[in-house]
Order: structure tokens, then sequence, then C-alpha cells
């Protein structure tokens, strides 16, 4: 099979990272296929905040479990009252993806941002998580204080979290996928 649809396939969201740091080099060729993303109208309005600093990380778990503590969704209120719940799952590294918001479809070009990275990563032989636990709290009256400790530009909206870190756990089991997805009009 074709080494990158191989990739596509074994991709797995990782929620057990090993505590040690990813090398400089495997995160640049992460955020460089994010960079190479295609987006509408080529705008490339995407901007990546990489956080490898643990007490921050540790904040921003905090900070965006309390704002779903009563949220209607009861998954995501039960994981914002686990106080052991990590909504990065203890990864070394974050990365912040956030979309200009005067381009045309931010949030759909910031998604193909994400994936992206998280097959990069996967080629990489480095677990990604797509977090997007931590919007509630860039959504929150507490946003723009966040916003700015984290020097995302004005204009811009954080929409995903980026979890990466080296597998501690391998998932190698595929979920089944939904049958009946495809229509062909020939």
């Amino acid at each position: 099979m074709n080494e990158t649809l191989q990739v596509i396939k074994n991709r797995r969201s990782t929620r057990k990272f090993k505590p040690e740091q990813i090398k400089e080099e495997e995160l640049e060729a992460i955020l460089e296929a994010g960079i190479y993303a295609p987006s509408a109208h080529n705008d490339q309005p995407w901007n990546f905040t990489v956080i490898q600093n643990k007490e921050l990380m540790e904040e921003l778990n905090v900070e965006s479990k309390e704002k779903c503590k009563d949220f209607p969704d009861e998954l995501i209120r039960k994981m914002a009252n686990n106080e052991r719940f990590n909504i990065f799952y203890g990864a070394p590294t974050v990365i912040i993806v956030s979309g200009r918001d005067n381009a045309i479809m931010p949030q759909v070009d910031c998604a193909a941002a994400t994936e992206n990275m998280l097959l990069a990563a996967e080629s990489l032989d480095i677990g990604g998580c797509w977090n997007g636990f931590v919007s509630f709290l860039f959504n929150s009256e507490k946003g723009d204080e966040y916003k700015e400790k984290l020097n995302i530009p004005r204009g811009y909206t954080p929409y995903y979290g980026v979890a990466l870190g080296y597998k501690k756990v391998r998932v190698f089991n595929a979920p089944a996928r939904k049958g009946n997805v495809v229509q062909y009009i020939k």
C-alpha cells in the first residue's frame, strides 16, 4: 500500500504520552506540514502558537475545564469536573491553531492545517491528539486575556489545540467505519 495512505489509516488519537520533549527538527517538520495545508483562495490564514511550558499548559487545562463545569453536554461536563482529566493528556508540546478572522473560511483552513500536522506527526511516529476543549477558554470572558498571554495576533481566533509527544501506548485497531457514505453518479 502507498505510504501516505498507510499513514492515514494508521493515525489514531494518542492520549498517553511519554514525558520527554519531541525533537526540534520533528516539531519544525510538523509545523511545516501545517503551513503547507490547502486553504480557500490560498489565503493561508493560520497562526500556530507552540507551547512547551508545563505550567502554562496546566493553567490552560484548569481554566478550560473551569469554563465547562456547567456545560450542557454531559460528556464535556463530566470531563470538566474530573480533577484527574488533563485536556492535553500530559503531552509535552501543544500547538494552538488560530485563524485570521477576515479570511474566507478560517476554521476550515485551520482544520486542514491541523490534520496535516497530525498526519505528519504520525509519519514521524509521534503521537498527536486534536483538541477542541481549549477553545471553550478562548470563547469565554477570559479569551482575550489568554490570546494576549499567548501572543496570538489581533484579529485571529484560536480554534484548536494539537497535543504532541512520543507515544506511551500504541493503538492499532481502527474503529469500524460507517457504511453507506459514498454515492457514485456516473
